[in-house]
């Protein structure tokens, strides 16, 4: 009887540890996808200015 209740708690914390990295690996996605929303919003902001200022610096590159 002891041995099967020791089981029984030892593959409930075998699935709780499971689940907790399945949440880690998750919340992992979520910080990169917000990071990758990020950037893209700073390139859509940004983007005309650096496609000036790169085009500036050809043209006195190339004179």
């Amino acid at each position: 009887m002891m041995n099967s209740i020791v089981a029984l708690i030892s593959k409930l914390f075998a699935r709780l540890h499971r689940h907790e990295e399945g949440q880690a690996l998750v919340e992992y996605a979520l910080i990169l996808a917000l990071v990758a929303v990020v950037v893209v919003a700073v390139l859509v902001v940004l983007g005309g200015g650096v496609h000036n200022t790169l085009n500036n610096v050809a043209n006195s590159i190339t004179g």
